[in-house]
């Protein structure tokens, strides 16, 4: 197998919020990079609830293999969030000046900010924090687009799909398929190949 890793092991953290389909996009793009033959640890750290609370999971993916789930603070290559303020969270602790980030903007709002008793930073806020933390940034409203093909979750794997289009890593739509066949029930496979697709061409624009 040749080796297109421009970093091994390659640290790639998911970051999100309960009910966002934060695990099975890791567990995609890991099952992605496993069948074209690397080696990959996956660790995930849950919040205090299951829908709402911090979801982040951790890729390892490397030639060797030997890797502890949890990357060492600071040595992120690329976060792929499905929630701006997790991308801020994930980048405090585990982002350094080299780390690319791939970020939907759509926030989720937590009870807090629900109730009044906390305050959710505007999207300008947001993007110019993200970006002062990182090598590059890319913005997108993966949630607008997953709701046009009838629900949000879809958002997960249109970030699948844009981390993609990074080149990165190799993910293409062939392996996306095998990978993705394996995973979901017959019937959603089309949408999901076509939410790839999307997520493919937000990076694009």
């Amino acid at each position: 197998m040749e080796n297109t890793l421009r970093c091994d092991p390659y640290n790639l953290i998911i970051a999100g919020v309960g009910g966002q389909g934060n695990v099975l996009a890791s567990r995609v793009i890991g099952e992605m990079m496993i069948y074209q033959g690397y080696k990959v640890t996956i660790g995930e750290t849950f919040g205090a609830s299951q829908r709402g609370g911090s979801v982040m999971s951790h890729l390892r993916i490397s030639n060797q293999g030997g890797f502890s789930p949890q990357m060492p603070k600071g040595t992120a290559h690329m976060v792929v969030a499905l929630e701006p303020m997790e991308a801020i969270r994930v980048l405090a602790a585990y982002g350094n000046p080299k780390v690319n980030v791939l970020c939907n903007t759509r926030p989720i709002q937590s009870v807090g900010v629900i109730c009044g008793e906390q305050i959710y930073p505007g999207k300008k806020q947001i993007i110019q924090w993200i970006e002062s933390l990182s090598a590059d940034a890319k913005f997108f409203d993966t949630t607008k687009e997953a709701l046009n093909l009838g629900n949000p979750i879809f958002g997960n794997i249109m970030a699948v799909g844009a981390l993609a289009s990074t080149g990165e890593l190799p993910m293409s739509l062939k392996v996306f398929e095998q990978v993705i066949l394996k995973k979901i029930p017959a019937d959603k496979v089309a949408i999901n190949l076509n939410a790839y697709k999307i997520g493919k061409d937000m990076i694009k624009r």
